[in-house]
């Protein structure tokens, strides 16, 4: 069993987590169910199914190794992973402090307290789903991250039930736009995808490499790769680097979350969008979650 402690404690809902986790059916990388998320994961190379639960009287998270076996270096992994995944080491105090008085985020933080910002640890997996994403409803863009999975991923069974792993870049490197086209992704976003991929197998982009970087430099070198605009790169930024200063401006999610909380008349454009959101500065990304959070039902 890894023990997962988590900071400010009284600032975390596990609970919350698993709403945000469960929110479509058709999520295939994890599974919520019976208050706790089953997760596939390869810490050193070789898959690792986990049961992930809360712990409250150790006020802290635990994962149980339920198939594969597990080193000392495969636990640290582990515990890594989740950190970034759920942000156990975050500080939610200043983002409340500075949220408490403003009249679209106070509520949010009230309504969802103790919601940590859910990322995307794996750098293929992240910018992969921007692509996918792009100018699609959600829905769908589940259905497309499914079939790639599905294709290309790797599997375990256990229990009657099937458990994925990412496509690792390599495997995806290869392929033609034709390979994924039949899923229904553009050419454009086949072509992306596989670019994507061919950089990561080649070793010209990696984790690493973009975590050295400060939020500009990551931000123009992501940019720079044909496919990702400003959009995929602040989420990127913000889902796998945690910069707490990516927004995502053009989301058409935070849109409609700033129309709805504000009883707007439409959806904003992006001149009063920014009107909204110009002095979140380092609070960019948790009110970016938030206002995401107030758009599908507890």
């Amino acid at each position: 069993m890894i023990q997962l402690p988590v900071n400010e404690y009284h600032h975390f809902n596990f609970a919350e987590s698993l709403q945000f986790l469960n929110r479509s059916p058709r999520e295939c990388l994890h599974q919520v169910r019976d208050g706790a998320v089953y997760k596939l994961l390869a810490p050193e190379g070789a898959p690792v199914l986990l049961r992930i639960r809360e712990d409250a009287a150790r006020q802290s998270l635990s994962a149980e190794v339920l198939e594969g076996e597990v080193s000392p270096n495969g636990e640290a992994y582990i515990s890594r992973f989740m950190d970034r995944w759920l942000h156990l080491s975050g500080s939610l105090q200043p983002f409340y402090d500075f949220a408490a008085p403003d009249p679209l985020l106070g509520p949010l933080v009230k309504e969802f307290s103790g919601l940590r910002l859910v990322g995307i640890p794996d750098l293929f997996e992240c910018i992969t789903w921007t692509i996918t994403g792009q100018q699609i409803n959600l829905a769908f863009a589940y259905t497309m991250k499914q079939r790639l999975v599905q294709a290309f991923g790797h599997t375990v069974e256990w229990e009657g039930g099937t458990y994925y792993l990412y496509p690792h870049p390599a495997v995806i490197a290869v392929l033609r736009p034709e390979d994924l086209m039949p899923m229904q992704f553009s050419r454009t976003k086949a072509e992306g995808i596989i670019r994507v991929a061919q950089l990561m197998a080649d070793g010209r982009l990696h984790e690493d490499m973009l975590m050295r970087m400060t939020y500009e430099e990551a931000r123009d070198a992501l940019v720079s790769i044909k496919g990702i605009g400003p959009w995929s790169a602040n989420y990127v930024l913000m889902k796998f680097a945690q910069h707490p200063q990516a927004l995502p401006l053009e989301d058409a999610g935070l849109h409609n979350a700033i129309r709805y909380r504000m009883g707007l008349p439409a959806k904003p454009g992006i001149p009063e969008v920014k009107k909204y959101t110009d002095h979140w500065k380092n609070h960019a990304a948790y009110a970016t979650f938030y206002c995401w959070r107030s758009l599908y039902a507890k």
